[in-house]
């Protein structure tokens, strides 16, 4: 096959991709498993020979790919080389904020405490060692805010906290969390620090010329604590016109709360004469700088202040995790503080503590408590452990007398840290901890329950929202906003639901473990009110989300129907057959074009009419031959989607003309439409499912997928099949293969 199909561009003479098969085939297969691994991806995914060249018929196609693959996986089988993550990793963001929800039973936002991570093969969770001293300064500051909030520690003067919802989120409907009959507003689990009296102040919108939007008769609006009634307000049209700063400055009020978490709400109540203004009004997004601005008074801000006239610390539930016992008097107060910090320690630092692994927090407790007391020792000593790198880092340390580039098993406590912080994102709970500690974790049965178990528990939620926010590009949602001159109907309401819809999707699919082919093929979807009104789907009324099965030839459900990925990847104006085929190609195919060769020039912009549809202008820009290597194989993938626009819509027609959604895969087979790119991406489900595991396998290891993982993947999917693919048997392979048990010595 291939002195008959290749050679004639991959020989010495030649050596296409500087791949030259002619001097590789002379050598064992083994000697250049990097190559063969490329060319057997290559061939998987019939990209070669390119389509118009003379190409071997399917049979031969997968002959040899199964005879390359078999000699590399034996290979691997006898000489595993699982490849090595990085000794010390920084927690992100999103760990961060995990890892202090479960050890201090303390909700707090990362991102306002921490620095951006930077994205590393597609995820936010790689190679992440560094802490320069901008870095450390806010760790620093972190760790003192979180240890003064959960111990809740007295405070010299009052605090504050300030909560916006998103300038272009409408309100003129009932927002999902907040009760029937109210429309607007905002609603936010708030952590208060001690028992004691609270001020919330609340702050309307207004527009440039500093008056309150929509304010046009008097409106009733409530205060919620725990979804229950505790103030009602009323706004009204200001006499004067200069009285709108005062408006909203007797929208204050003193509320005694116990400390801890609490929901805390501000709405307003609906009007039934709304309903009217609706009718009139032929926009769901009911407020656009460039068309009108709002119907109603909206909510800008929301601030808490206090506490005031403390009563006490309370009995939180970060208290109750720190103290887990109290000292009856000074005689035992030093036992008791090693119990809760032998016991913070060891959740902290993810393993068993020494006794010199308290040294440095007890030092810190005894200078606190010789000046302020006990707790005040507690929370030094806990300010101490959040800035250790036992906790910041994720540290793997090599067996005592490992031989240089040897290959090891993970200890159980290192296995359970990467299961939890694969699943969780977050550091192991007490169960997983104790089976590690036991050594029990690397049996199978303990192995694939405890997976299990992590999988039906809530904290796996996250895993579906993290991974798949990063893979399929969702966290892009929250910076596009399309030219609203174009698109008067997108706000953030919509911007949230088509979010929301894609979790939903991916959570329910793990949750129940169903095939991840659903991911493309399901009959049904996720919609609240909002989105359904934009899908044009009846029937479906309030903010709340609810599964409906779809009928038949429907337009919507699967990813490739669904408006978060058809939006992230348009342009603010239009719509990108270029951008969704390299997504398909890239997510869901593993196979994405290669980057642009350097030095080629830019098109310009006016050199395709406008008024052309789509496919006429990129038929021009593959016209240049420096574009068309790589255009030829995105743009006729993309073509497939061009019956959504922009934002996700439905259309038939571009520019008065009928839209043209036929298309090809790199392999040659052509289909028309959404339903025809599903179907050409099902005959080969292998594709996607090993395309989904590398995602996976990177987003668990922490490191981009090499060549020498490739016979691992192979081996997970091809478990899979039997299963129909389930979305369990391809976490469970993960975890039970070599790159995620195993490691390799420097």
């Amino acid at each position: 096959m291939v002195n008959r199909y290749c050679v004639s561009c991959h020989d010495a003479d030649v050596t296409k991709g500087g791949l030259d098969l002619e001097r590789l085939g002379r050598d064992d297969v083994t000697h250049h498993s990097e190559a063969w691994e490329s060319v057997v991806r290559k061939l998987r995914a019939r990209q070669m020979p390119p389509v118009g060249k003379d190409r071997p018929t399917d049979a031969t196609y997968e002959e040899v790919v199964g005879h390359l693959a078999s000699i590399l996986d034996r290979a691997a089988t006898e000489s595993p080389n699982p490849g090595r993550t990085e000794s010390f990793r920084r927690l992100n963001r999103t760990e961060y904020q995990n890892a202090i929800r479960d050890l201090l039973h303390l909700d707090i936002d990362a991102a306002v405490l921490l620095p951006k991570d930077d994205a590393s093969r597609g995820f936010d969770n790689g190679t992440l060692s560094d802490l320069s001293p901008t870095f450390l300064d806010r760790y620093i500051a972190a760790a003192t805010k979180i240890s003064r909030l959960a111990v809740g520690a007295p405070y010299r003067q009052p605090g504050g906290d300030t909560y916006r919802p998103r300038p272009d989120l409408t309100q003129e409907d009932q927002v999902d969390g907040l009760p029937p009959g109210t429309r607007g507003g905002l609603w936010v689990m708030h952590t208060f620090p001690r028992d004691g009296e609270y001020e919330v102040q609340i702050r309307l919108t207004r527009d440039r010329n500093e008056e309150v939007e929509g304010l046009r008769e008097p409106h009733d609006g409530v205060v919620l604590l725990d979804r229950t009634p505790v103030h009602s307000f009323t706004v009204a049209p200001p006499k004067g016109d200069r009285d709108f700063e005062r408006v909203d400055a007797h929208l204050k009020v003193r509320l005694p709360v116990t400390a801890g978490p609490h929901r805390l709400a501000v709405t307003f109540l609906k009007n039934p004469s709304s309903l009217l203004e609706t009718k009139r009004q032929p926009y769901l997004a009911r407020y656009n700088m460039h068309r009108h601005p709002r119907l109603s008074p909206a909510i800008y801000q929301v601030s808490v202040n206090g506490p005031y006239n403390s009563t006490g610390a309370g009995d939180s539930p970060s208290r109750r995790r720190i103290f887990v016992c109290q000292p009856t008097g000074p005689a035992d107060e030093h036992a008791c503080a090693e119990r809760i910090l032998a016991t913070l320690t060891r959740r902290a630092y993810r393993r068993p503590v020494t006794d010199a692994d308290l040294q440095g927090p007890m030092e810190f407790y005894r200078r606190a408590k010789a000046e302020e007391g006990f707790e005040a020792g507690i929370e030094a000593a806990l300010n101490a452990v959040l800035v250790n790198p036992e906790f910041l880092f994720r540290i793997e340390r090599e067996p005592d007398g490992v031989q240089p580039g040897a290959v090891y098993p993970l200890d159980d406590v290192s296995l359970a840290s990467r299961l939890s912080f694969f699943l969780w994102s977050s550091i192991p709970d007490d169960e997983l901890l104790a089976a590690a500690e036991r050594g029990d974790l690397r049996t199978p049965r303990i192995l694939e329950g405890q997976v299990r178990r992590m999988l039906a528990d809530g904290r796996a939620a996250n895993f579906a929202n993290n991974f798949a926010g990063q893979w399929l590009h969702l966290h892009n949602l929250q910076s596009f906003t399309p030219d609203l001159r174009l698109f008067p109907d997108f706000d953030d309401n919509l911007r949230q639901a088509f979010r929301r819809e894609t979790e939903l999707h991916f959570e329910t699919l793990l949750r129940e473990d169903r095939s991840v082919l659903d991911l493309l093929r399901a009959n049904h979807t996720f919609l609240n009110e909002r989105l359904a009104k934009h899908y044009g789907v009846p029937n479906i009324y309030g903010s709340q989300f609810r599964r409906v099965t779809l009928p038949p030839h429907s337009e919507r459900g699967g990813l490739l129907r669904q408006g978060s990925v058809l939006t992230v990847t348009s342009y603010a104006t239009r719509t990108s057959p270029v951008i969704r085929g390299n997504w398909v190609l890239g997510n869901l195919l593993g196979t994405p074009p290669p980057p642009p060769p350097p030095n080629v020039p830019n098109l310009k912009e006016n050199s395709v009419s406008d008024a052309l549809p789509m496919r006429e202008r990129l038929a021009e820009h593959r016209a240049n031959a420096a574009c068309a290597g790589c255009h030829n194989l995105m743009d006729p993938v993309g073509f497939a989607l061009e019956n959504f626009d922009a934002i996700g819509r439905w259309r038939t027609l571009e520019e008065a003309q009928p839209i043209d959604a036929s298309g090809t895969l790199p392999n040659g087979s052509s289909f028309t439409g959404a339903s025809g790119l599903e179907a050409a991406l099902l005959q080969r489900p292998d594709l996607f499912v090993s395309t989904l595991t590398e995602r996976l396998l990177t987003f668990a290891l922490g490191r981009g997928v090499e060549s020498f993982d490739a016979p691992a993947i192979r081996t997970i999917v091809r478990d899979a099949q039997s299963e129909d693919y389930c979305f369990s048997s391809l976490i469970l392979g993960i975890v039970n293969s070599p790159p995620f048990k195993m490691r390799k010595a420097p």
